[in-house]
């Protein structure tokens, strides 16, 4: 594994961002008892389709369900362990925070981590380094993050004996829950890693949440798939989202009315943030423009998509430095949580924000672009838009995340993949990387 001397391709830190409270300071989610109830049902449904249901064959069920396989073969405590856990979670700065990040090997898990640690905020990471894609990426990443003092803990999010662990070791104050099964497109081949990762993990987590003393106020990373079939645009946080166009997108949404849930029974502070299509250095070789750029160098022709009649499919790029800067004012305005084991004692803070760059791109445009930085000339083969979980166009309104969290992006798309392929081919320089 090459190893990366310098950290130019993390994003800068904020400084910690504080807000005069106001009456309009949260986005309240007005749910009617229908849709409550109608989501509970969809809960339900899927936990027993994944969970319940008989194996098909002798085989084992951790080796059958890829999404179970996670929970074994983990080894966490001991002295030593604690003080590890200790030492990365230590504030080291006046009126910091103690986080717990989960996903931290992930793409945005990891740039929010460094980011945290450098302005003194105490950090600890959780992953279960799956092989959803390449492991050695996320493994890259671990090298970065322990070099900037974070410790990643390895374990999964459904380990309520490790959460509840963590929770005993360190008082966290806040929670960045960025741990998920993503990818619209693999649900069709494993949907139950879904339910595992966005519904099951977002349940443990929130169960060991509502019982810690004191509770954390917690972000967590929902989706902006969640819009589904809408056709308003820009997408503001005010418009339905009961047509998921993907069972990535119904689990998000899912996650959404359990925040709810929770919120309202035992009073833990939550923020979700519907990111729209995050890029940059160290990001997921499953995006399009990551595996664009790949075929690209070797010379293999990549797949254009186009709606119906030709209609152009666009996405709202958002580069990953302003997603870090959403997330940071997210926790920096975070309300405490107003339980205390397990009860609430009075009405705690909910909010939902649109994280996007506000400026759709058409995907062939992000080839144009590609095709300059990389002097190189795509092989393009155009095909229809496939019923696969994928809609035409993404856009944000991100007007309500600009007042309350003062979001306001600043890198478009051509300098965002500038920096993106700089690190790409500084990354996979030796060419022993390039199959990911």
């Amino acid at each position: 594994m090459k190893q990366i001397s310098h950290l130019d391709d993390i994003p800068s830190t904020p400084g910690k961002f504080k807000m005069d409270k106001s009456p309009y300071n949260r986005l309240r989610w007005h749910s009617s008892l229908a849709k409550l109830t109608f989501w509970s049902f969809i809960f339900l449904a899927l936990i027993f389709i994944f969970f319940f249901r008989s194996p098909s064959s002798s085989t084992p069920q951790s080796l059958s369900d890829p999404s179970r396989r996670y929970l074994q073969n983990y080894s966490w405590g001991g002295a030593a362990w604690e003080k590890r856990v200790r030492s990365s979670a230590r504030i080291r700065s006046r009126n910091g925070m103690s986080v717990l990040v989960t996903g931290a090997a992930g793409f945005v898990g990891t740039h929010v981590s460094a980011a945290l640690k450098r302005r003194g905020d105490g950090v600890l990471g959780l992953d279960n380094f799956n092989d959803y894609y390449d492991p050695s990426l996320k493994r890259a990443r671990q090298a970065l993050l322990e070099r900037a003092g974070v410790f990643i803990v390895e374990g999964d999010i459904n380990d309520e004996a490790l959460l509840r662990k963590l929770f005993e070791v360190v008082a966290f104050t806040h929670v960045m829950h960025l741990a998920a099964q993503a990818g619209v497109r693999y649900a069709m081949e494993n949907p139950s890693s879904y339910v595992h990762s966005n519904i099951a993990g977002l349940v443990s987590l929130l169960e060991v949440c509502k019982s810690a003393n004191p509770q954390p106020a917690i972000v967590w990373a929902s989706s902006s798939s969640v819009y589904g079939l809408n056709t308003k645009v820009p997408f503001s946080e005010k418009d339905r989202t009961d047509q998921p166009a993907s069972l990535y997108a119904a689990t998000k949404k899912a996650g959404e009315e359990i925040a709810h849930t929770y919120n309202h029974i035992y009073g833990l502070s939550l923020t979700g943030l519907r990111f729209f299509t995050v890029y940059g250095p160290w990001g997921r070789p499953d995006m399009a423009y990551f595996f664009f750029t790949r075929d690209i160098l070797k010379g293999k022709s990549i797949s254009i998509f186009e709606a119906a009649n030709h209609g152009t499919v666009a996405r709202d790029f958002t580069y990953i430095d302003d997603i870090v800067r959403g997330c940071l004012a997210a926790l920096d305005t975070a309300e405490k949580s107003t339980g205390s084991g397990g009860k609430k004692k009075g009405p705690a803070q909910l909010r939902v924000y649109n994280l996007g760059n506000t400026s759709p791109v058409p995907v062939s445009d992000l080839v144009s672009i590609l095709e300059r930085l990389l002097k190189l000339k795509a092989k393009r083969n155009i095909l229809r838009l496939p019923r696969n979980g994928d809609v035409q166009y993404t856009h944000a309104n991100i007007s309500l995340a600009q007042r309350e969290l003062g979001y306001k992006p600043t890198t478009d798309l051509q300098s965002g993949l500038k920096k993106f392929v700089r690190w790409y081919l500084r990354f996979y320089a030796d060419g022993k990387k390039s199959g990911v």
